[in-house]
């Protein structure tokens, strides 16, 4: 059956009927096996908007996936607002080594020409590049480009550290909203930018935290809801929300907010979270990158891909970002899971 890869993500992102559940992964999908097929390794395919698209088309070209997602870290942001970045190596993705803002948010404020600023127009430039390579492939925009970005809480923590920001949610609440004020502003910005250049859809990792269970249910609802919910309005497409951790307990107000969908990892079962979403949004998910696509056979993978499937997941993905050392087989095997579920084989 021939059938349109953006439009089948797209319907299924919104929850309209499919002809079959997406498999693809709306988080990192750099690996060490598809830098070396393609010359375009890490850490320069950060920075280099010609390896930052080759690098994304072979997780659809040569893995398989359907869908193109990129970049590869979480420090874009951060880097732009002034945090002293590691680029990290092949198979260590960038980490943010610096909090210029651990003060306080006496200083901090949306930078003018943000979009020119850090590694912006890098992802800019790789998303139009991208935007053109995935339409002329079959004469159609028909791969759906999926553009990673930090969220709020993520740009948040990166700028004043996550101790500092657990202890303002309690000592100093102003804090709190101010720097989410000026956070969610960047992101919808940045947002907005990339869904101009060409991306479908924003993959918005965010919100570890939560996953860990350090913050009270009432700070996610009063300091957090607030601004995803003002994120989801202002942002001109869709947003999927990523979530590591066990996030059972917070689904609910997350699925109030507007994402189109939540990523969630393993932790979280899928037919609880259905229940507790209860339509309001999709799930995305939820094979084990690290037990079962990292460390297991392409069996596990099929047997907990289909799992995945029989228990209603929305669309079929890995639980979190793809291991650098993951073996191409086992990110195969996650569509290959799907057709053989669908009683469908290539």
């Amino acid at each position: 059956m021939e059938r349109n890869l953006r439009k089948n993500f797209l319907n299924a992102l919104c929850g309209n009927p499919v002809g079959m559940t997406p498999a693809l992964s709306v988080t990192q999908t750099g690996t060490v096996e598809l830098m070396d097929l393609t010359d375009a390794s890490w850490p320069e395919a950060h920075s280099d908007p010609e390896k930052m698209a080759t690098l994304a088309l072979a997780g659809h070209e040569i893995a398989g996936l359907e869908a193109v997602r990129y970049p590869y870290c979480l420090t874009v942001l951060a880097e732009t607002m002034g945090c002293n970045v590691r680029m990290g190596t092949k198979d260590i993705q960038p980490s943010v080594l610096s909090h210029p803002f651990s003060e306080g948010p006496e200083k901090l404020k949306v930078p003018e020409a943000l979009l020119e600023k850090g590694r912006i127009p890098i992802v800019l430039k790789a998303t139009e590049i991208l935007a053109a390579r995935a339409g002329e492939e079959n004469g159609k925009e028909e791969v759906p480009l999926i553009a990673g970005m930090e969220g709020p809480l993520t740009v948040f923590t990166h700028l004043a550290e996550v101790k500092n920001y657990l202890i303002w949610t309690i000592k100093k609440p102003d804090y709190v909203n101010a720097f989410m004020e000026t956070c969610t502003e960047i992101c919808i910005e940045y947002a907005n930018a990339l869904l101009d250049c060409g991306a479908d859809t924003l993959s918005m990792p965010d919100g570890g935290i939560v996953g860990s269970r350090m913050m009270p249910p009432s700070v996610l609802e009063n300091s957090v809801k607030p601004f995803y919910k003002r994120l989801c309005k202002k942002v001109k497409g869709p947003v999927i929300l990523h979530i590591c951790g066990d996030v059972g307990d917070s689904l609910g107000t997350l699925s109030e907010c507007g994402f189109e969908a939540i990523s969630i990892e393993e932790k979280v079962s899928l037919k609880a979270a259905k229940e507790v979403i209860d339509g309001r949004a999709r799930l995305i998910g939820n094979v084990s990158p690290s037990r079962t696509l990292l460390f297991g056979t392409p069996e596990a993978v099929k047997a907990e891909a289909k799992q995945c499937l029989s228990d209603g997941v929305d669309i079929l993905a890995p639980g979190c970002g793809i291991a650098p050392r993951t073996p191409l087989a086992n990110i195969r095997a996650l569509v290959e899971a799907r057709n053989e579920w669908y009683g469908e084989k290539e």
